[in-house]
């Protein structure tokens, strides 16, 4: 049994269709990328897993549970996290503060806790006392993924984290991947970096206008598969 399986989910904004019958799966262990143009529905996917956008019962599958209808709050309780697009901190608060309200509502007793997250990013630790939004871009992602981890989840959303970061500071943050699984997640991955997208997923789908164009093991894609189904085959 996959870990999660979506199956046939479509997503509305109003009347605005903008998920087609999306299927996949992710197995225990992995790591999946998620790759399409602007505007291929990749960040709604994401919402319609973690619950902001709500599906079908059946549309989303949690290790036999049907939990396309839950709410946001319940879908982190049962092992589900989010590291938004753009960060999204609270500005009000210090970074060790935005880093506790990840563990609000969920709490599993497992690996992550303040000090595996600071083992994980030491930099945060150094800063950990200052307003998250002081920090740099890449301290500020580093937050963001350390907040999610605080729920210990068992499943990681991972939305364009790699988004106007310089290409030192995308390694460094892409290099925190195989600790985070080695400690119990399995990852989805949104990445408009198709090189980077390939270097660090077992699997990948590629969206556009909505619709699973391809999907495979990366190196079964060839560079013409790709091109083809992320911008539609050339007339």
């Amino acid at each position: 049994m996959p870990l999660l399986q979506i199956q046939d989910l479509v997503a509305h904004y109003g009347d605005f269709q903008a998920l087609f019958g999306i299927n996949l799966t992710l197995n225990k262990g992995e790591t999946i990328a998620i790759i399409g143009a602007n505007g291929a529905g990749k960040t709604t996917l994401m919402r319609s897993i973690c619950g902001l956008l709500r599906n079908a019962p059946e549309a989303c599958i949690l290790e036999g549970q049907s939990i396309g209808a839950f709410e946001a709050a319940d879908i982190v309780t049962l092992g589900i996290a989010m590291v938004p697009e753009g960060r999204r901190l609270f500005p009000s608060l210090s970074v060790e503060e935005n880093l506790v309200i990840g563990a609000h509502g969920r709490d599993t007793g497992g690996y992550w806790n303040l000090k595996t997250v600071y083992d994980l990013f030491p930099i945060l630790k150094e800063k950990r006392d200052a307003p998250g939004t002081t920090l740099s871009g890449g301290q500020q992602q580093m937050v963001a993924i350390g907040r999610a981890l605080m729920s210990n989840p068992r499943v990681l959303l991972c939305d364009e984290i790699s988004l106007g970061l310089a290409p030192v500071v995308i390694r460094d943050i892409y290099s925190a991947l195989p600790r985070i699984k080695d400690a119990g997640a399995s990852v989805i991955v949104v990445e408009q970096d198709i090189g980077q997208a390939m270097k660090v997923s077992d699997r990948v789908y590629c969206l556009m206008e909505g619709r699973v164009t391809l999907s495979g093991n990366p190196s079964d894609l060839t560079r013409d598969n790709i091109h083809a189904a992320y911008f539609g085959a050339s007339k």
